[in-house]
C-alpha cells in the first residue's frame, strides 16, 4: 500500500536528513526525530518502521545488522544508512521545496536541515514562510477587530496571543532573511 501523503513525505525527508548525518538504528532515529522536529513529537514506531521499509524498497536506505553492544543484549540491531541514491533524493527534495515548506509542519522539518540546503532555497523558504505568516497575521487582526465587542476575555486573550506569536515569528524570519542576504557567497 502506497503511503504517499504529505506527512509521510515529510517523515521520509526527515529520516533521510538524519541518516545523512550518520547511520542509526530505529530507536535512535525515533528519539532524534521526537526531540529535533516539532512536527514529529508523537512519532510512533508504527509510523517510523513503515517509512523505513518504504525507504529500503526505493533503495534510498540500506540496512545492516549490528552486533549487540553489551552482554545483556542478545538481539542484533538493524542499522539504517543512507545510500548514494538516498542522498541524491534528499538533495532533490530539499532543493525543490515549495509552498508546502512554508506551512507550520513543513517549515520546521525543512528548517532543521538548512545546513544541507543552498542559500537560494533557504531564502525562498524563509521568504515564503514570512509571507504565509503575514497573511495569517492580517487574518487574525481582521477577525479580532470584527469580533472585539462580542469576544469574551479568554477569546480576546487567545487572539492577542496568536497575534503576538505571529509578530514574533515574522521578526525572527526577517532577521534570518537579512542574515542570509548579507552572508558572503559560497566559494
Amino acid at each position: 500500500m502506497a503511503r504517499s501523503t504529505r506527512r509521510a513525505d515529510l517523515l521520509d525527508f526527515a529520516v533521510l536528513g538524519l541518516l545523512h548525518e550518520s547511520p542509526m538504528h530505529g530507536y535512535e532515529l525515533r528519539k532524534r526525530l521526537n526531540t529535533a522536529l516539532g512536527a514529529f513529537r508523537a512519532l510512533s514506531y508504527g509510523s517510523l518502521y513503515p517509512c523505513l521499509r518504504e525507504l529500503l524498497a526505493t533503495g534510498w536506505v540500506s540496512e545492516a545488522s549490528q552486533r549487540p553492544g553489551h552482554a545483556g543484549s542478545r538481539r542484533a540491531r538493524i542499522v539504517y544508512e543512507l545510500t548514494a541514491a538516498g542522498k541524491e533524493h534528499f538533495q532533490c527534495v530539499a532543493e525543490g521545496a515549495g509552498p508546502s515548506a512554508w506551512d507550520d509542519d513543513g517549515f520546521d522539518v525543512h528548517f532543521a536541515f538548512f545546513a544541507r540546503t543552498t542559500a537560494e532555497v533557504r531564502l525562498r523558504i524563509l521568504e515564503g514562510r514570512r509571507s504565509r505568516l503575514e497573511e495569517r497575521l492580517a487574518t487574525i487582526r481582521e477577525t479580532s477587530a470584527r469580533n472585539r465587542e462580542r469576544a469574551d476575555a479568554y477569546t480576546a486573550a487567545l487572539q492577542r496571543h496568536g497575534e503576538e506569536s505571529a509578530e514574533r515569528e515574522v521578526r525572527w524570519l526577517e532577521e534570518l532573511i537579512s542574515a542570509e542576504r548579507s552572508a558572503p557567497p559560497p566559494v
